[in-house]
């Protein structure tokens, strides 16, 4: 992962993290340990999917750059899936409140795409790679266009 990618995840999870101890606190107080325990799975959820998702499309920026916005769609639909898996599956569950869970999970996810618009508007990240050395040097007679069989 580079450096400023780095940069963005850790301004982006950090303050994820801070939104997800005060609802835990919150939802404890309200409603108790199952209130704790939804809103830390809430917390997790999106602090594991957002994670992952700016990981990979950080590893496929290194690496494959013109797969880019592919795989951003595919990540992006792949977390839209599961997180709807998710929910079916812990539709009718009782280990935790709901209400903790879902408010939770907005407040993450509003924290997480606040803190990593407010980390990317700041980082300096070169839009374009420079050339190497050896075609910054060449000089104008370096180029290899028509009329150029000296």
């Amino acid at each position: 992962m580079q450096e400023h990618d780095a940069r963005i995840l850790r301004g982006a999870a950090i303050p994820t993290a801070a939104v997800g101890v005060v609802a835990a606190v919150a939802a404890t107080v309200t409603a108790g340990v199952p209130g704790l325990i939804g809103a830390a799975v809430g917390t997790l959820l999106i602090l594991g999917f957002f994670a992952v998702s700016a990981f990979v499309v950080s590893w496929t920026g290194q690496r494959h750059p013109h797969l880019l916005l592919p795989i951003a769609f595919v990540v992006y639909t792949t977390k839209i899936g599961v997180l709807a898996v998710a929910l079916v599956l812990f539709g009718g569950t009782t280990a935790f409140d709901h209400m903790s869970f879902a408010l939770t999970s907005l407040g993450c996810v509003i924290a997480w795409l606040t803190g990593q618009a407010i980390v990317s508007s700041r980082v300096r990240q070169l839009y374009v790679e420079p050339a190497g050395d050896d075609t910054a040097n060449a000089g104008p007679e370096a180029g290899a266009g028509v009329g150029n069989d000296r």
